[in-house]
């Protein structure tokens, strides 16, 4: 099976932390991530978790969401907000027939939002898929927990019916990784004059990160394109640069 990590943003009632560790333990994961929690550890999140002990304890707690899925290689943020500029979108149920396909030592994050206001415009940037639970268009605020026990069921739903995939060769790009890349690409767009002011430059960026995120890029093809961009910005470098690619 895939390391999924459950990783809950800017969580405000200790209870829903609980509440998501105890839907997370009944369906058999434990890697839960906690980014600026408002109260934890707390009595509420263990009288929630109920028995779920375990997964509280081994929570991780990050500064920001960058740190938190800095070293997976597939993300996938849960919003039920639709956005301006469309997101590759999956369901709880297509969600984990993705993850199936997945070999066993990638790490992937399913990103879960604040209770109010869910995930901002530039944290769903920095997942590779949308995630949406269909329900109820005039009523479709569903509490945290609720929504972890719904793609964690259709996770181990998944991995029940059919055998998890063999462990591929190549290793996908973290997200740390293709971090340093959508830095190094925005710094080489704007030496090379194709960004040419600060208003065209997220919009742009945005549309770029979809559009590698589709690809899911393996570590050695984002060292490629790094070594194509650093050409870029020096010319002379590059001219008698001979790289085979196999």
């Amino acid at each position: 099976m895939p390391q999924v990590r459950i990783v809950l943003v800017e969580t405000s009632h200790p209870g829903n932390i609980g509440s998501a560790a105890r839907a997370m333990k009944t369906m058999g994961f434990h890697q839960l991530a906690l980014v600026a929690p408002r109260q934890f550890p707390h009595p509420e999140a263990t009288a929630r978790a109920a028995g779920a002990d375990d997964v509280l304890e081994g929570a991780k707690i990050y500064a920001t969401l960058q740190e938190a899925i800095a070293d997976c290689h597939l993300v996938i943020g849960t919003s039920a907000r639709p956005r301006k500029v469309p997101w590759p979108s999956l369901t709880p149920r297509q969600c984990a027939e993705l993850v199936k396909k997945e070999g066993a030592l990638i790490k992937i994050a399913i990103v879960f939002g604040r209770e109010r206001c869910g995930l901002t415009n530039q944290e769903l940037d920095l997942c590779h898929y949308w995630l949406f639970i269909p329900c109820n268009l005039s009523f479709s605020s569903l509490n945290v927990a609720a929504a972890v026990q719904i793609v964690t069921y259709e996770l181990h739903l998944a991995s029940v019916e059919s055998p998890w995939s063999v462990l591929s060769d190549s290793r996908l790009a973290t997200q740390a990784e293709l971090e340093s890349f959508y830095a190094h690409l925005k710094q080489t767009l704007e030496d090379i004059g194709f960004i040419h002011s600060a208003k065209q430059g997220p919009s742009l960026m945005r549309r770029l990160r979809r559009l590698f995120g589709r690809i899911r890029l393996e570590k050695k093809e984002v060292d490629i394109l790094r070594g194509i961009l650093s050409c870029a910005q020096n010319p002379d470098r590059g001219k008698n640069r001979v790289q085979e690619i196999d």
